[in-house]
């Protein structure tokens, strides 16, 4: 694919890449930091103006679209920068902007683009993987007004320092089990299961997208950190109440932009992994330059150098696949299907790639590579959590087959 910047988007990339250089030094890498500090490094992003990158310019934002987030993302993997931006702006806050209404956007996109909020996307429950279903939590309205909730959201990505929650649920008495991860189970049945576990019709209209205060009654964030060291929670709700003006966009109006917020966020993981796989290949081959076995350097073996190569093809691999995901997304002719198709094949086909060239590095480092003080290690790891986030490769084979069997 041929893919040119234009003078803008370079310089754009040179900012992020001169903000990462700075605030994330190569020796801290993917180590985790205080609650104070990543509140710090959160408000220095925003101060340029990557906050508000999608966002209107009313708002104070710079209305740029996918193939700059793109860029933004490959730069932030460089660096394993983990500012909550993908958590923040690509998902709650682009949710907002796509259903809000210009009162809502105003409450809470200005405070977003300015640093002053950070926001979680609450859609994920257990044992449901990457789909969009709703199993456990459901809102109702509340006899006094308002709305209540019940239930319970997994691993929601930055949540433990949330300002507010974006919550996907379901509206009360409206029928949320109605999922397969298998397969079609029958013909009679078809309008309600799929191979990448849709939802039926009647339950995609009956989705809801509140905002939920951090520090709302009934409530209970549990903090936990992933395997690559980064924070995240798990939501407790039992009888939260919210006003009427929480209910982002109208009830059951909520599917289409919840599922483009998921594809959205899998495009830019695709990109920070194509980031996270240039740095990782660039201290590869710097290792193997400087360690000698033998009298002689590492990188003069040629078995070491064709493994390097496998690297280099897979980054490239996963540079295309990042280019094609962001293009689907910024050109209007593609329909939702088809840059459906092009977001799972990227994410099916860099996820394992970016296990195994991880794997590779830290072989080709020995020992050494194994161990915290090795930056290799951490790349690895974030890698790995990338592969699992908004589905894995075998849940996006089955909906890119799903999607290609429609066409």
């Amino acid at each position: 694919m041929d893919f040119h910047l234009n003078d803008e988007q370079m310089a754009l990339a040179d900012a992020i890449e001169r903000f990462c250089q700075a605030e994330y030094p190569a020796h801290t890498r993917g180590e985790p930091v205080s609650r104070d500090e990543a509140a710090r490094r959160w408000r220095a992003l925003a101060q340029t103006g990557v906050a508000g990158l999608p966002f209107a310019e009313p708002l104070g934002g710079s209305a740029l679209g996918m193939a700059e987030m793109m860029l933004v993302a490959q730069a932030l993997g460089r660096s394993l920068a983990g500012s909550g931006w993908l958590a923040s702006v690509a998902l709650a806050g682009m949710t907002i902007d796509a259903l809000g209404s210009d009162a809502q956007r105003e409450r809470w996109l200005a405070p977003l683009i300015e640093g002053e909020a950070r926001y979680g996307f609450a859609f994920g429950e257990p044992g449901v993987g990457g789909d969009l279903a709703c199993r456990h939590t459901t809102a109702h309205r509340h006899h006094e007004g308002g709305w209540q909730i019940d239930g319970h959201k997994h691993l929601v990505l930055d949540g433990a320092d949330a300002d507010m929650f974006v919550v996907v649920a379901r509206l009360d008495g409206s029928q949320g089990d109605a999922f397969s991860l298998a397969g079609r189970v029958g013909a009679a049945h078809s309008e309600r299961f799929s191979l990448a576990g849709r939802v039926d019709r009647a339950d995609e209209a009956a989705l809801a997208v509140l905002a939920v205060p951090a520090r709302a009654p009934g409530l209970n964030v549990k903090r936990f950190r992933t395997l690559d060291g980064r924070d995240a929670a798990h939501l407790g709700l039992v009888g939260v109440r919210v006003d009427d003006d929480a209910l982002i966009g109208g009830a059951g109006q909520a599917s289409e932009a919840v599922q483009d917020a998921l594809d959205r966020a899998s495009a830019l993981l695709v990109a920070e992994a194509a980031g996270a796989l240039d740095a990782l290949i660039a201290q590869t081959a710097e290792h193997l330059r400087t360690r000698q076995q033998f009298g002689r350097p590492l990188a003069d073996f040629q078995a070491l150098q064709h493994r390097l190569a496998d690297m280099v093809i897979a980054l490239e691999q996963a540079r295309s696949m990042a280019y094609l995901a962001a293009v689907a997304f910024d050109d209007i002719v593609i329909g939702r299907a088809e840059r459906q198709r092009h977001v799972s094949a990227a994410k099916a086909l860099v996820g394992p790639a970016g296990r195994r060239v991880a794997m590779q590095a830290i072989q080709m480092h020995g020992a050494m590579g194994m161990t915290d003080e090795c930056r290799v290690g951490h790349y690895a790891k974030r890698l790995m959590v990338i592969d699992r986030l908004f589905g894995d490769e075998n849940h996006h084979l089955r909906r890119l087959a799903r999607l290609t069997a429609d066409r």
